[in-house]
């Protein structure tokens, strides 16, 4: 058993640790939450000084705000959606013995480590180009036009780019969940007459239930924060279209010049980010009790 000398030597090894990474995280958060009261545009740096909630009012009144928020809603379920149902089928595929499995394994893992950058640029010109994409070529090989999926259905399409850079991860670690089902179970199932629907559903699926959790909850905070793809291809339109809360961070800080009214979209963006682990959190802590 340690010792409390022990002890106090082990929390002294790590303070300088924890000191960085609490700088790190506390300074960039104080200084928003400071200019998000503040007034400090870059088009009129002299016009500066304290702006109470003025910065929260206009960001919540801004016309954009609600389409940004609705959009940002859109964008989390519709990854889940396709990463969870995805990945439980991929890693029902890759659970089975077939030739060349582990090359299929890296090749289905291989899109996670593409930068979110690199994989918009590609999605849009290689796949979803309405003129030059593969997708338009394989309409008018079937005598049909090619399909502006960027420009007519512009968050769809943010979506499917982002599920399939997520997808990977919720396959890896729902394949490992699966992997780690006793399979005398399934073979007494099999015994017992009870068919594949059956054994799926009352067997492997509540055995994944604790790895989906974990995955919807990791994935809803990063998917939370997408930026980059939105920035490559859409620009947020058009109109408001594809504009996610993030993305209206950026617009109201960099392109409109107001650090004030960004900072303050931060500090709601954090805010509302926040919430949603929470409830989270309590939602897989429950499932882990069970």
């Amino acid at each position: 058993m340690a010792t409390e000398h022990s002890k106090s030597a082990g929390r002294l090894m790590v303070s300088p640790a924890v000191a960085v990474l609490l700088i790190w995280m506390i300074v960039p958060l104080a200084m928003t939450i400071w200019f998000s009261f503040q007034q400090y545009n870059l088009l009129y740096p002299d016009r500066t000084g304290f702006a109470g909630i003025e910065n929260y009012y206009y960001f919540i009144t801004d016309f954009r705000f609600q389409p940004a928020i609705w959009n940002t809603l859109r964008l989390v379920l519709g990854v889940l959606a396709i990463t969870t149902i995805g990945g439980i089928l991929l890693a029902l595929l890759l659970d089975q013995p077939f030739w060349g499995q582990g090359i299929v394994r890296l090749l289905v893992l291989a899109p996670f480590f593409v930068m979110p950058t690199v994989s918009a640029l590609v999605w849009q010109n290689m796949f979803m180009d309405p003129v030059n994409g593969l997708f338009a070529h394989i309409a008018k090989a079937f005598g049909g036009d090619g399909y502006d999926f960027l420009g007519q259905s512009p968050l769809m399409s943010i979506i499917i780019m982002v599920a399939w850079q997520w997808l990977p991860f919720a396959t890896l670690i729902l394949l490992t969940a699966l992997q780690s089902l006793d399979r005398e179970q399934i073979e007494a199932a099999e015994m017992d007459g009870a068919s594949v629907w059956s054994r799926f559903i009352y067997i492997i699926l509540p055995h994944m239930t604790r790895a989906i959790t974990v995955v919807i909850l990791i994935q809803t905070i990063f998917i939370l924060s997408v930026y980059a793809e939105i920035l490559v291809t859409t620009n947020g339109g058009p109109g408001t279209a594809s504009l996610n809360l993030p993305f209206l961070v950026y617009l109201a800080s960099i392109v409109d010049n107001d650090v004030g009214m960004g900072a303050a979209g931060g500090v709601i963006a954090i805010i509302l980010a926040n919430i949603v682990a929470f409830f989270l959190m309590r939602a897989i802590g429950k499932n882990l009790e069970h």
